[in-house]
């Protein structure tokens, strides 16, 4: 407000100061006249004269004529006169109504954000679920896993996940939201024993493993939950679910029991991953009947050809497997002498001649060619123990396939549906056992002196037709660094195969974002026929069986189980270890005449997660025919992960799987479209984005809400880049959010809700934007409900630039600045201005919850009531009146002739 000084708005600088010579009192004006004409430049300065607020206008006639209302003759000091350009440009801002604000301009967010955030976190997430109105929505959380520092995937799954729940909860919804944790598995495991330095790891108790371990588990997690409360993540953190707790293990065992009773769970050898440079090696297998039809060879130097990189597999060979649809010959060596008495053929695969001719250095000949099926049956003799083993079909063989069933999971698949039993002579130290039939290979390591020791025995045999260096991709252990073998031992498994087409029949009535994702996760559950749910490893949810000593044949019946999670709901799971084996067994099987030892297996980590349900069935209570949880959200990695563990043991318990709805996200590159690597050196913390780096003009501070603006502009259902380019222009965009907001701000300084002007009394433009304001609302409701925050950051960057900033501030801002403070026009467009605010304020809210809070700090009159959340307001309101297409018809041809016209002037500016 201005009280003191008057204008002619023409003015550019002070001339000679003038004397105010006569006033004629003129009604309830006082009237002056100068001493020169308006072609002069003059200014006239007048004291306070009285508190009261003062309006000014301004005439062009003979005489300089200025109109001061409410002012009496008695308090006007005559020839106070202006001579300077800084009290004239004083002048004129004070007589101006500018926007007032004490919204600061720069956000100074890692300072600011703290301030805002226990009341749309913690207390708002209190007041949701006592005040809101709708049924409870619940988003249940896959757990992330308890060991390490969070990364920028963390950040887009959290954040995505927390926009969700702010725009449920706006609208209207109790939201569930229990944060978890995945707290067992190998890498927590792994990080005990090295904090057990100098130790022995085989020579450690389970439970000293376990209390190291779960220590390391608790330790992460409560570090990541202070990063995930700082992140602005609404939640029930103080009630989060963990793995390794009392409750959830019993869950868990007793999702297993109830499987066990339904027949999903049995017992069996399958290779297995086995963590305990290879040389390839050309072998023969001596063929000694086959249905093929050809008499011009003796079968008794027909050979098969087999090339393998791990001949250690060799000795638990069972049977050769061929691709019936591929092409394969009998070829010899060209140069052989055709009158010798022995004259080897050999069987390979037809695509494979020329790759056998170099590795022999001899060109070879072809006797015949016939499709893979006519070896089908044939008899070989294997070429280290002698047995005779048969042929098999199998469509899996390419050229380049080895085999042996209880080293690789194919074979191991295709003997399983043919009968033939799995073979494995490794122990799990890697060494060949005595079943290996063979002392010369026996307590040898399978890849070092164990491989060298085959390829000897098979040259002595003349077995061996080439040996050659080659180098090929071999699995490592990524944990310890050290390479791991396939071999069969005996697991404990699921049976996908009996329940995976109910599973898929569920999927049908579940929503999938993205639609594509439907058919990833189906096929992936179809490829399984069975689940290997058990590990051998200390730090885990036991798998809780008992083994007669002298059979190895497992107990596992309904009583022995249920005993067993009574032991667990009392000490938890390190009750199976703490506990005396006599005292872990049922009292009908302890005087039976059988002794039992302990089993050593734990759960699969992804059994433990994905029974994550069973938490919410203890909580909440919904009709039969819902899903337990309305939404999943997580990377595209889990649908072999925890959606579809998560499905196959709600199905396997309950029938009906464990959501209505998945969203599937993408995984986080660098700007550049890389994966993140430190090696690369283009790794993105989250941490550095929100609080700066060490140089904070390489690494700004940005906060938290650009971190959150960053998820919500991305197209997050593919996989999305960050860096630091991406960031400043996220930056950028916040920075005007800010800006839009301040200038509503600085203008509203004196309105409140009990001033709004009706519909009908608002002038054409300002009934327009309400027009524009109406379906901007629509769209970015119709954009969360669907998901989709990328579009509603890009209409919410649109309508800042396009719609506000370029249209409607840019001509208001006489009204707003010249006009009287009580006139209809200003409050006309101050009228808007509330909406406006009101609506930009409310969708910024889910995404940039901390600069929403801030607005609604500085203005707590969007309503007829004051809350303490910008979230307790619930979602906008648009009136249907504001809906007018004919106006926006007309409006349309105005903006364009504006365009046309402000193009046209550009172009003369130019041609000056």
């Amino acid at each position: 407000m201005f009280h003191n000084y008057f204008y002619t708005k023409f003015l550019i600088k002070p001339i000679k100061p003038l004397k105010l010579i006569n006033y004629i009192p003129l009604r309830s004006y006082h009237q002056y006249y100068l001493t020169t004409k308006l072609n002069k430049n003059v200014s006239i300065i007048f004291n306070q004269l009285n508190k009261q607020d003062s309006l000014f206008d301004y005439g062009k006639n003979e005489f300089s004529l200025i109109y001061s209302k409410n002012f009496s003759t008695g308090n006007v000091k005559k020839e106070s006169i202006i001579t300077s350009n800084n009290d004239l440009n004083k002048i004129y801002s004070d007589t101006l109504l500018l926007p007032k604000t004490n919204f600061p301009l720069r956000a100074d967010a890692a300072n600011r954000e703290i301030l805002f955030r226990d009341r749309c976190t913690k207390d708002l997430y209190q007041w949701q679920l006592e005040n809101n109105p709708k049924e409870l929505y619940i988003l249940h959380d896959g757990p992330p896993y308890a060991n390490g520092n969070l990364h920028i995937g963390h950040a887009l799954n959290k954040i995505l996940k927390d926009i969700i729940n702010r725009y449920k909860v706006l609208i209207g919804h109790k939201v569930n939201y229990i944060p978890g944790w995945d707290c067992h598995g190998l890498p927590i495991e792994l990080k005990a024993l090295t904090e057990l330095k100098n130790v022995d790891n085989f020579s450690l108790a389970p439970l000293h493993i376990r209390n190291v371990a779960r220590q390391c588990a608790l330790n992460a997690l409560e570090y990541q939950k202070k990063e995930f409360i700082n992140w602005g993540i609404m939640g029930d953190w103080e009630n989060s679910y963990r793995t390794l707790d009392k409750e959830y293990e019993v869950n868990q065992l007793q999702v297993f029991h109830e499987m066990l009773k339904k027949g999903y769970i049995y017992r069996q050898n399958k290779p297995v991953y086995w963590s305990p440079s290879s040389r390839s090696v050309y072998v023969k297998f001596p063929m000694i009947n086959s249905t093929l039809d050809l008499p011009i060879l003796s079968r008794d130097n027909l050979n098969v050809l087999i090339w393998t990189t791990t001949p250690w597999t060799l000795p638990a060979n069972q049977a050769v497997a061929i691709n019936p649809n591929m092409e394969y010959s009998i070829v010899c060596p060209t140069n052989v002498d055709h009158n010798a008495s022995t004259i080897h053929y050999y069987i390979v695969a037809s695509k494979r001649i020329d790759v056998l001719q170099k590795v022999l250095g001899t060109e070879l000949s072809i006797k015949s060619t016939f499709e893979g099926k006519k070896l089908v049956g044939a008899i070989y003799m294997h070429p280290i123990n002698m047995q005779q083993c048969k042929i098999i079909e199998a469509s899996h063989v390419t050229e380049e396939s080895g085999t042996a069933p209880g080293h690789g999971m194919e074979d191991y698949e295709t003997c399983k549906k043919l009968s033939i039993p799995i073979f494995c002579p490794v122990d799990e130290f890697g060494n060949f056992t005595p079943d290996v039939g063979n002392p010369t290979f026996e307590g040898k390591f399978v890849l070092t002196n164990g491989t060298s020791s085959v390829i000897e025995y098979l040259r002595r045999k003349n077995n061996l037709i080439k040996e050659e260096n080659f180098i090929h991709k071999y699995p490592y252990d990524w944990r310890t660094k050290k390479p791991i073998i396939l071999r069969a031992t005996a697991q404990w498994f699921a049976n996908v195969e009996a329940i995976k087409q109910k599973a898929i029949e569920s999927l049908k009535e579940v929503k999938m974002v993205p639609e594509a994702a439907r058919y990833r996760l189906e096929q992936f559950t179809l490829s399984r026929s069975e689940w290997c749910i058990s590990r051998q490893r200390s730090w885990g949810v036991p798998i809780p069986v008992l083994y007669e000593t002298e059979t190895d044949i497992p107990l596992l019946t309904d009583s022995s189980i249920k005993h067993i999670i009574e032991i667990v709901k009392e000490h938890g799971s390190d009750g199976w270890w703490e506990t005396d084996e006599k005292d872990l067994l049922h009292p009908e099987y302890k005087n039976n005449g059988k002794t039992y030892r302990r089993g050593n297996d734990t759960m699969d980590v992804w059994f433990d997660s994905g029974v994550s349900w069973t938490y919410l069935l203890k909580k909440f209570k919904r009709e039969d025919s819902k899903a337990i949880a309305d939404l999943y959200v997580e990377g595209s990695d889990q649908h072999r992960g925890w959606f579809q563990s998560s499905l196959l043991t709600s199905i396997a318990v309950n029938n009906k799987a464990p959501y209505s709805a998945l969203i599937t996200h993408g995984f986080v590159m660098d700007e550049h479209g890389r994966k993140m690597s430190k090696s690369i050196g283009n790794v993105v913390d989250p941490n550095i984005i929100i609080k700066g780096g060490k140089n904070l003009k390489k690494n700004p501070a940005y906060g938290v809400d650009v971190l959150r603006l960053w998820v919500a502009s991305s197209e997050y259902i593919k996989d999305v880049n960050i860096g630091s380019n991406v960031m400043k222009q996220v930056g950028e965009n916040i920075r005007k959010y800010r800006n839009t907001a301040r200038f509503m701000l600085g203008n509203l300084y004196n309105f409140s809700y009990d001033k709004l002007v009706d519909y009908e009394d608002l002038y054409p433009i300002d009934k327009y934007m309400l027009h524009e304001v109406y379906h901007f609302g629509n769209n970015v409701k119709t954009f969360y409900d669907d998901y989709t925050f990328n579009k509603v950051v890009q209409t919410l960057n649109n309508f800042t630039n396009t719609t506000l900033s370029a249209f409607y501030f840019d001509i208001i801002k006489d009204r707003l600045y010249a006009d009287y403070l009580t006139s209809q026009s200003r409050k006309n467009v101050l009228t808007v201005l509330y909406h406006i605010l009101n609506v930009y304020t409310i969708t910024l809210s889910p995404i940039v919850p901390h600069l929403a809070e801030e607005i609604y700090e500085n203005y707590k009159i969007l309503g007829p009531k004051e809350y303490d959340s910008i979230f307790r307001l619930g979602w906008y309101n648009l009136d249907e009146k504001w809906n007018n297409q004919s106006l926006r018809q007309e409006w349309d041809v105005l903006k364009q002739l504006r365009n046309d016209v402000n193009q046209l002037l550009e172009v003369v500016r130019k041609d000056k």
